[in-house]
């Protein structure tokens, strides 16, 4: 596994990306840690021959890697690339397109799991009720300086990406949703 960010250009790989049980593979893959297809299947509800073939895919195209333990059906998959950044052009219809669906998809996701939160919020501890965050916040920057905040983020974020190994986790850890964006608004009517 790599913790190094891999920037993403190429439109079938953003395909191969933009499904909804490729995501929750991933999730259950960075939350369990190594997994077979089997494994996979019942945590997800899904055939062991379905996740096979998404674990599959997702490995032809960088996502996940066989640990090369194992044989036949109890081949164990891990996470290749914690690290992941979905770059398109604009001279580059085919990657905007496929960009733009797997940014709707992961919109989508994060959503969900905050709706999730708000229905079950109440069955956790209070310090962990008092830990969860929602921020949002209108301020007036520059692009460069939206640039920054967003490599800012992305490195606070990745100071805990090596946790999707369970040796390094600290006691009473638990999966933690951290999801941001931003990006400008359309001007008001007197330029605002």
């Amino acid at each position: 596994m790599t913790a190094e960010r891999r920037e993403i250009t190429d439109a079938r790989t953003m395909r191969a990306l933009s499904h909804p049980t490729r995501l929750a593979l991933l999730d259950v893959l960075r939350r369990e840690g190594e997994l077979t297809a089997s494994r996979a299947a019942e945590l997800l509800d899904e055939s062991p021959g379905n996740m096979s073939w998404h674990l599959q895919t997702l490995a032809k195209y960088g996502f996940v890697e066989e640990t090369g333990d194992g044989k036949g059906r109890s081949r164990p998959w891990r996470i290749a690339s914690v690290r992941n950044r979905f770059i398109t052009s604009p001279d580059d219809p085919e990657a905007t397109a496929a960009g733009d669906a797997l940014v709707s998809l992961f919109i989508e996701r994060a959503a969900e799991q905050q709706r999730e939160w708000l229905a079950r919020h109440h069955t956790y501890t209070p310090d962990w009720q008092d830990a969860a965050f929602l921020s949002n916040s209108l301020t007036y920057l520059t692009a460069q300086e939206l640039m920054d905040l967003s490599a800012e983020i992305v490195e606070l974020f990745a100071r805990h990406a090596e946790r999707v190994d369970k040796r390094v986790r600290p006691d009473g850890a638990l999966p933690v949703h951290l999801t941001a964006f931003g990006h400008p608004l359309p001007p008001t009517a007197s330029g605002n």
